[in-house]
């Protein structure tokens, strides 16, 4: 990782990669993975593994390098304070001091498995860099210390390679469950990504600039006014009641509603159908139910969840104060599983007074509208192949595991269950802010890497049914999967070949309505 001479100190071929069963077992299916620019390994530190996330510009002179390593170090200090870092210093600590290195995380890792198991992308690979480093420069060891935990030398290439390094995890914490000691590389690699960007201002563009940066300025992610996004839900509402023969009207800033629903933003854009579907879905059910208007208060992302806690800090006190503003019962949030984790885990940390106010997850809520009978169903009308993703965030850190579960087995006579799931998913590829990144080549190793071994899932779950004469629903009841999810079907060819779509929950439930006109669920690709 200290190495000198600005070469890439690993290398990642289509080849090398983990088998995948049919129909991309098939040599012609893989697609080539592209080699980075020459201006990329000019302009940028692309010396991990030929691949290129962050886009961390190349210093100009022997000082600037000196100046980022100090400021790492700086910000590696500050990590391990509890002034600094209240929220996450003692799961960090013990993390640092406790490791048997039995590669128990190794065998629950999709992207070790999925790269041929490569060892940059062993769990604790990362982790004994961070170690060394803990024992080295927090710790002040000496040479006795670096005897027992292994000696590094810290440098600028091995702070470039770090940089990297941190974001080919999808921080799904799989390793964490999976630990007989409870050691969580997925949050030593969190942590990494805090010092370089609280520290020294180093992240990758798409979740800072494009992604919190923009949703504090302008009010949404996606870069939409409340003006636009007003103007967007009454498109969708009309849009949805023409579609369906049931007016939608979206509720704005009711004062005093039982639920302040809040989506991410994205769906607004990218899938109109899952916010009309709930739309419908709560009026039918005769919910007092409202949304804000408010700065980022119809926006349930918080980018800042994956690298920053300020970032994050500051949206998720915007969402508290929409809702204590309305004087809303309770936030639910859409199908989101990041927003869920920020707004309804991490949240507590901050939240106090008023602004904590009760926080729900949508899959309970649909879950009772629908086993309440409030709505009337035919599930003959969901009557294909369907198969359930568990969003991360949702399942394993939160363990919403059988609500979504209830309703599909419920609305759903072909269902079927991937192998392994519920608690013990695999990540879609996309978590952790991977979903929206694609520069340079990161999209070949985000699909080829990081989806793999969903993607292998997603495949044996239709493994009966791959042929295109028989249309397939992958259900994944949140946004950012679903980003995941519409790239990764694309790459691979498979809807125009084997009619597999994407599609949220919501949409399911509304399919199944008897009051609504047949076919909600449109078999042509999103």
């Amino acid at each position: 990782m200290s190495r000198t001479d600005g070469a890439p100190i690993a290398h990642v071929d289509s080849a090398d990669l983990m088998p995948l069963q049919a129909p991309l077992d098939n040599p012609a299916r893989e697609r080539p993975w592209s080699p980075l620019s020459d201006r990329a390994k000019t302009q940028y530190e692309c010396i991990l593994d030929d691949t290129c996330a962050v886009s961390v510009p190349k210093p100009a002179t022997k000082d600037e390098e000196a100046a980022l390593v100090t400021a790492f170090l700086s910000g590696l200090d500050k990590l391990f304070t509890r002034e600094n870092n209240w929220t996450f210093l003692q799961p960090l600590l013990l993390s640092m001091e406790h490791c048997a290195r039995c590669q128990t995380c190794a065998a629950a890792c999709h992207i070790f498995e999925a790269s041929g198991r490569n060892e940059i992308y062993r769990p604790t690979y990362r982790s004994d860099i961070m170690r060394r480093l803990y024992f080295k420069c927090v710790r002040r060891g000496g040479m006795l210390s670096a005897w027992r935990h292994g000696d590094i030398e810290v440098n600028w290439p091995l702070v470039a390679r770090l940089i990297e390094l941190a974001y080919r995890c999808n921080l799904c914490r799989r390793c964490a469950q999976t630990c007989p000691i409870g050691v969580d590389n997925g949050l030593i690699a969190h942590e990494l990504r805090k010092v370089f960007s609280q520290e020294m201002g180093i992240a990758p563009r798409e979740i800072h600039d494009n992604g919190s940066m923009l949703q504090l300025k302008a009010g949404s992610s996606t870069g939409m006014s409340p003006a636009v996004v007003r103007d967007n839900l009454q498109f969708i509402d009309e849009e949805i009641s023409e579609r369906t023969g049931i007016t939608v009207e979206t509720p704005w800033d009711v004062e005093g509603a039982d639920v302040l629903l809040i989506h991410n933003a994205g769906e607004i854009l990218a899938w109109p159908e899952s916010v009309g579907a709930f739309s419908l879905i709560l009026n039918a059910a005769g919910i007092s139910w409202t949304m804000s208007s408010e700065l980022v208060g119809y926006d349930s992302i918080n980018y800042g969840l994956w690298y920053d806690d300020a970032q994050f800090a500051r949206v998720a006190l915007k969402h508290a104060d929409a809702a204590t503003k309305l004087r809303a019962g309770r936030i639910v949030l859409g199908e989101c599983g990041h927003a869920h984790k920020a707004l309804s885990v991490v949240a507590d940390r901050i939240l106090a007074g008023e602004r904590n106010i009760p926080r729900e997850s949508a899959m309970t809520l649909l879950r009772d509208i629908v086993m309440s009978g409030r709505l009337t169903l035919d599930p003959a009308r969901n009557s294909f192949p369907v198969t359930l993703h568990d969003p991360c965030n949702m399942v394993r850190l939160m363990g919403i595991v059988e609500p979504q579960r209830e309703i599909v087995r419920a609305l759903c006579p072909q269902f079927r269950e991937m192998t392994p799931h519920g608690v013990d998913n695999y990540c879609c590829g996309g978590g952790s802010g991977f979903a929206i990144m694609s520069g340079h080549n990161f999209a070949d190793w985000r699909f080829q890497v990081a989806g793999r071994k969903k993607l292998d899932q997603v495949l044996g779950a239709f493994a009966d049914c791959l042929d295109p004469s028989t249309p397939k629903y992958l259900c994944a009841p949140c946004s950012n999967c679903k980003g995941q999810f519409r790239d990764m079907l694309a790459y691979y060819g498979l809807w125009e070949q084997n009619r597999i779509l994407y599609g949220g929950l919501a949409e399911l439930i509304v399919n199944a309505m008897t009051d609504v006109r047949p076919g909600y669920i449109e078999w042509e690709w999103h």
